[in-house]
């Protein structure tokens, strides 16, 4: 094993931060330091050359100081046993820099203690404070560290002896083995296992759990219910599937494969050729796919990699859907009990306690959100819509217990595209190859199926510690890129079958014990597999393990052998892993061959793994619950406007937005935030179809879980209309456009949950959706919502509510028409309150009852489904006579969280006119969340608005509510001379607190504060560009078969290829797909090209560095560096890099004429990735790219995480401003250069953003213009903008250039 010293693994503030919370602990701890280590396990000694390649690949970072160096030293390394995606990633690296004899580099964090007592080590309190025990361990040896390479023999499988012991037997395994078998289900195997007279073996009964778990199955979905005595008719799948059977209008695929999809019109994709690599446009019909899923136990056990792995397993059923898709934009919400945020607690936070062995909800939304935005972003996925609620209450009818998220609901869906030649799965036949595709084997994730099946605190914490996963988004990149290739064959062909895929599987819960078998069943066939077949970085262990695994980022999926050749170039080139693990067969069981022992860990009849156990039967009996009312007396009107502000849930949610990627692959329309100052009040995301055209999609959530506690079906209801009030503000044509997700969450311990259940399954589907002819083709239940645990012999339970979460989708004609609740800068203008609470102004559950912990009677409630339908007909309507000028849903926070909103976003007051004849009446007007909305319209025209009100018999619950105003104060007024006036400023204070005090908590201090300043800034003018030149109009006909080729390059990891192949394509270039893979192996030479583009992304998932990796593999290559060094000293060449490809290419600077003062780019000084629509001012320069945009000030894209410049030598920033290689820089909305966080997002010295080379023929820039070609594309722009923004002429420079 050889050790390596790395750099500083903590930031100053964060070694601080954690040296404060240590001696919090352990007083006897004065000091600390942590850096990284790197333990490299190689076949050979390393010669001196190889071993300075070596410490050349290690060298990277931001140089922080290292902190205390002598002392105690404790080291933080991955759990022995696993290997960490970082690892493989690195490993990779080295062995592309031609070090082959490196079989793998790991690394840990060594921490070095100062201590007053030297004799004395850190307390085990104190060091459980440095690592996750999920993922990692601590050691204080570091001759230790040598079993992380350790291979262990394989193990045998185990039989479980029931011929001897009977059902005993089976009930140990169930425990042991944490199966969740019920009583049921371990008759049934005994019964079956009895008549085959053998015993099973572990990995048989582990497979049949997964396969048959809560999880898999949906067993209460599907159970007869007996309700009061009364047998029901339907199932409660029955009934969801009866919104099917009413309307399936436009829905292609429902309850039968992993995503549900929806017909989509004729648009283009854009893609790369399979013979040349040729990027060109290919016309097809091309569907939507739609999928929601939970991941909430691992999340509540371990919250980054259990977000982290949430978001990839969704990502993976959107792409194995039919025989291979594409997923486009994605979704995250989470519920979580009370934060209880150090130093600002707030008076509603009162809780019972929890267990010791899941995450706080302070934790669990510092380090969740973190994970799932990490995966979406590395993977290429933006994430662009979601929701965020805080709920916990005592349980007023048993004592210990309370309502609330303990277990949290981590919920992650979005929607994607599928070509019409691949939305079925195809039948396969007998000799058919089944393969796995992506990572290998490892422990991890073992029995997530039936873990996620347990109440959180009933399981053995053992048990919970095996089902935690790991992630690794840039192999599931890696994985993605050869799947889009395969069903990209089938777009380009005009013949079937061209697509090598016949079938493809995600692997989940249950790991390939589950893929495998499903895969095979798809057609009623059987399967070989052989077990020492499947890639596994663990040879240790047992056949159970290897089987059941949950090792993410893999699919399975059968091809013909024919096309395996095809196949495997295809998964070459990407350096994609796959393994022939067997093939179909005929004879009736899964037969898994261990060829090491010769035997069969496996050898089960598949009508025993998918036969039908008994049926699950639920019988209850009902009762009414209490409407208690503790009443509003003594409530004071302006501590409630400002309380229910800075409530989670009502409150500014940005801490959970900017760092998630919003941008990546170019289709997005709308995001999160609105207007020009950028504040994240829009209810509905929107996706562009393609590239060139302006239809679209749109999704939007809806839920109201803690209105379940009194009224569960009512709360369901709410969730439905929710949903619609809120995607109404894309222009959708019919109601039944609109497809929903349902997405199911309680537990079912009592029979008053199962009641909640039952009674809202019937009540959306049957009762409501169905009437109106809205279709929900695809959902998720959860119904082990309940953690309990014991302290001081006293057991507490804390149970969530019945929490349904809708999420809706639907395509859109026109993404330019959405209507999103900024306030216009209109004089003559009236907001208008649509309440279809029809004046009830009902308070129970809402988050005003929740912030006095009060019980306030009955819920908000839309019982009549034609209700909803003519106010989506009503909205629809004045849309398209373009009467609408603002729009937002009344719903959390009631009228005066949604008027606050308006109010933020157009930066301007309101003056509301109530009417109200008492305290109690303003209260309930201001804070009610029955459904509705406000809508600003013109003064003009509210005859014309009456008039359709009327119409749609809505005019009796439409009430003028009052106008906008230039002096920035919200004023409420009622009929009873009650007056009161809030600064705007103040109230966005409070609303944005919470964000701060969290971003506070877990990002650079210093930054969070320098942003919540910004948005409290009362002379921020906003977005404002300045643009010195005419945007070009884009010229098609520019492009021709002879026009100049540009190499679009790509590595592994990287996920920016197609949208910067797009904006080259219009500006007049042939763009060709270049892997690094072609060029090292000879297939392609640079010198065929006279332009390269280096893309964005996270190369090797930036491991050693953002880009590092990538340029080491150029520098360290002879082929490679040779390639590279012609190509960027020919004359007529350019070359561009953009975020990851700046990253790389500033690496490259030797090789690079006239770049020998380039900067290299480091870790944000937010410490967070960040993304964002920023302004960059464009500086006199040299760079060909930005002729004449000089002294334009341009919104454009920012999303990264290491874009804080660096320089090598202290006169290189000098050098650079004087040889005009400086090319863009931040600036602030009053056009001053950016030194403060968010307008300078990374930190970098003077707002640096972009360079150039002397002669200009080079250039490299951290933000993404490739991104906002369009107007489209930007969140905000001026109306002015039509078709391509600015951002055109920078791509249409390099064209002229050539000309």
């Amino acid at each position: 094993m050889i050790v390596k010293e790395g750099p500083a693994s903590h930031s100053p503030f964060k070694l601080e931060s954690l040296l404060i919370r240590l001696q919090s602990i352990d007083e006897n701890i004065s000091g600390l330091g942590a850096r990284f280590i790197h333990l490299i396990d190689s076949k050979k000694e390393l010669d001196q050359l190889q071993d300075d390649v070596l410490e050349s690949i290690l060298e990277y970072g931001p140089n922080w100081p290292l902190g205390v160096n002598e002392g105690s030293k404790i080291f933080i390394l991955p759990r022995f046993g696993t290997t960490s995606p970082w690892s493989s990633k690195a490993s990779d690296i080295a062995k592309v820099c031609g070090l082959t004899s490196i079989e793998k580099i790991e690394r840990g964090v060594a921490f070095t203690f100062a201590l007053n007592d030297k004799d004395l080590m850190p307390n085990s309190e104190a060091v459980e404070l440095l690592y996750d025990r999920m993922t990692e361990v601590a050691i204080t040896d570091l001759g230790q560290a040598k079993e992380i390479f350790s291979s262990l023999k394989p193990k045998p499988f185990s039989e479980i002896d029931i011929l001897s012991d009977g059902k005993k037997a089976l009930e140990s395994a169930n425990i042991e083995l944490g199966l969740a078998l019920n009583d049921d289900e371990i008759e049934y195997l005994l019964d079956q296992f009895t008549k085959l007279y053998r015993n099973p073996t572990d990995a048989e009964l582990m497979m049949f759990a997964q396969a048959n778990s809560e999880h898999c199955r949906h067993k209460v979905f599907n159970a007869d219910w007996t309700i009061d005595g009364v047998e029901k008719e339907r199932s409660l799948f029955q009934m969801i599937k009866n919104t099917y059977e009413s309307s399936s209008r436009n829905v292609l695929s429902a309850y039968k494969d992993n995503a549900a999809v929806i017909s989509g019109n004729e648009a283009d994709w854009f893609l790369p050729n399979h013979n040349d690599q040729k990027y060109a446009r290919i016309h097809d019909q091309i569907h939507t796919m739609m999928k929601v899923e939970t991941h909430n136990h691992p999340t509540a056990i371990s919250p980054y990699p259990g977000a982290a792995t949430g978001s990839g397993g969704e990502i993976r059923d959107e792409a194995a859907t039919g025989r291979g898709a594409m997923p486009k934009a994605g979704l995250t919400g989470f519920s979580v009990s009370h934060l209880f945020i150090p130093d600002d607690v707030q008076s509603w936070e009162e809780t019972i306690g929890k267990p010791d062995h899941i995450a706080s909800a302070l934790d669990i939304m510092l380090d969740g959100p973190i994970g799932g935005a990490a995966y979406n972003n590395e993977f290429g996925r933006p994430n662009i819509l979601g929701y965020f609620r805080t709920f916990e209450e005592r349980n007023r009818e048993q004592e210990n217990s309370s309502w609330g998220f303990h277990k949290p609901i981590m919920i992650v869906g979005g929607m994607g595209n599928i070509s019409d030649s691949s939305v079925n799965k195809n039948d396969i036949a007998a000799g058919s190859l089944i393969i796995v595709l992506g990572g290998p084997a490892m422990l991890i994730g073992l029995g997530g199926g039936s873990a996620s099946s347990l109440n959180a605190g009933s399981s053995d914490s053992d048990l919970d510690f095996a089902s935690v996963q790991r992630d690794n988004a840039e192999l599931e990149r890696r994985a993605q890129e050869v799947i889009t290739r395969c069903f990209s064959m089938g777009v380009q062909s005009n013949q079937e079958n061209t697509n090598p895929i016949i079938l493809i599987h995600d692997v989940g819960a249950g790991g390939l014990s589950n893929a495998i078998p499903e895969v095979a069943d798809h057609s009623k066939m059987s399967a070989d597999i052989n077990l020492r077949e499947i890639d596994n970085a663990e040879p240790g262990m047992t056949p159970l393990e290897i089987w059941c695994n949950e090792a993410q980022e893999r699919y399975v999926l059968s091809i013909h052998p024919d096309d395996l050749e095809l196949f495997d170039q295809i998964c070459k080139r990407e350096r994609c892993p796959y393994a022939v693990v067997g093939d179909v067969a005929t004879h009736g069981n899964l037969k898994l061959k261990d060829k090491v022992f010769d035997n069969y860990p496996i050898d089960m009849p598949m009508d025993v793994l998918f036969g039908k156990p008994p049926k699950t039967k639920l019988e209850i009996a009902t009762r009414e619950k209490a409407i208690i009312d503790d009443a509003m007396n003594g409530i004071d009107i302006e501590e409630a406007c400002l309380k229910i502000l800075r409530f989670p849930t009502v409150a500014d949610k940005t801490f959970l937005i900017h760092i998630g990627d919003r941008t990546v692959g170019g289709l997005v329309a709308q995001d999160q935030f609105v207007g020009p100052w950028q504040v994240p009040v829009s209810d509905v995301a929107v996706t562009l179809k393609d590239h060139f055209g302006s239809q679209g999609e749109a999704m939007a959530m809806g839920e109201r879980s803690p209105i379940a506690v009194y009224n569960a079906a009512a709360s369901g209801r709410i969730a439905v209309g929710e949903a619609i009030t809120n995607i109404l503000s894309a222009p959708i044509n019919h109601i039944s456009d609109v497809k929903f997700s349902a997405n199911w969450m309680s537990s079912i311990m009592t029979d008053r949950l199962k009641q909640d259940l039952y009674e809202t399954v019937e009540a959306i589907s049957v009762d409501f959706c169905s009437k109106i002819g809205i279709t929900i083709p695809v959902g998720k239940d959860s119904l082990s919502m309940q953690t309990s645990w014991t302290s001081e012999e006293n057991k507490f339970i804390n149970t969530a509510p019945l929490s349904l979460v809708i999420s809706a989708f639907s395509p859109v004609d026109d993404v330019n028409k959405v209507i999103t609740p900024q306030l216009k800068n209109i004089n003559e203008s009236i907001l208008l309150l649509i309440d279809l609470g029809e004046g009830q102004n009902r308070m129970g559950g809402s988050c005003f009852s929740q912030i006095y912990n009060r019980n306030l009677g009955e819920t908000p409630d839309i019982e009549d489904p034609e209700l909803l339908k003519r106010f989506f007909n009503l909205i629809g309507t004045m849309k398209s006579k373009n009467l609408i000028q603002a729009y937002h849903d009344r719903s959390d926070g009631g009228l005066f969280a949604c008027v606050s909103e308006m109010a933020f976003a157009g930066n301007m007051g309101v003056e509301l006119s109530l009417h109200a004849r008492n305290q109690e009446e303003i209260l309930q007007l201001l804070f009610t969340e029955e459904l509705g909305c406000v809508i600003q319209i013109y003064k003009k025209d509210l005859e014309v608005v009456l008039e359709i009100l009327n119409d749609a018999s809505l005019s009796d619950c439409s009430y003028a509510i009052g106008n906008v105003s230039k002096d920035k104060r919200i004023t409420i007024q009622d009929t009873n001379r009650f007056s009161k006036s809030f600064d705007l400023m103040m109230l966005r204070q409070a609303w944005s607190k919470m964000s701060y005090e969290m971003q506070k908590l877990r990002d650079n201090p210093e930054t969070a504060e320098e942003g919540f300043k910004k948005q409290l800034d009362e002379e921020d003018p906003g977005l404002n560009p300045v643009i010195s030149f005419d945007t070009p109009k884009i010229d098609y006909k520019r492009l021709t078969k002879s026009s100049p080729k540009v190499a679009i390059l790509r590595d592994q990891g990287v996920n920016s290829q197609i949208e910067m192949a797009v904006a080259f394509n219009k500006a007049g270039f042939n763009a060709y797909d270049i892997h690094m893979t072609d060029l090292l192996n000879g297939r392609v030479n640079l010198e065929e090209y006279r332009g390269l583009v280096v893309c964005g992304g996270f190369s090797y998932g930036d491991v050693l560095g953002a880009g590092g990796g990538w340029a080491k593999s150029v520098l360290f290559n002879e082929n490679a560096r040779n390639q590279f060094h012609s190509f960027f000293h020919r004359e007529e060449t350019f070359s561009l890099g953009i975020c990851n490809g700046c990253q790389m290419m500033s690496q490259l600077k030797e090789l690079i004429p006239g770049a020998e003062h380039w900067p290299r780019f480091v870790r944000n000084l937010s410490e967070q990735f960040e993304a964002r629509l920023n302004t960059v001012e464009v500086l006199e320069s040299n760079s060909i790219f930005l002729k004449g945009m000089e002294g334009s000030r341009i919104p454009i894209a920012t999303s990264h995480g290491e874009g804080r410049v660096q320089y090598l030598h202290t006169d290189d920033k000098d050098a650079l401003i004087k040889s005009n290689t400086v090319a863009i820089r931040y600036v602030d909305n009053h056009g001053k250069p950016a030194i403060h966080y968010p307008d300078n997002p990374n930190g970098s010295e003077s707002g640096f953003a972009g360079f150039c080379s002397k002669d200009g023929r080079s250039t490299i820039m951290m933000p993404h213009p490739e991104r906002v070609m369009r107007a489209e594309q930007f969140s905000w722009c001026p109306d002015d903008w039509k078709d391509h923004g600015p951002w055109a002429k920078f791509f249409m420079n390099a064209r002229d250039w050539i000309d």
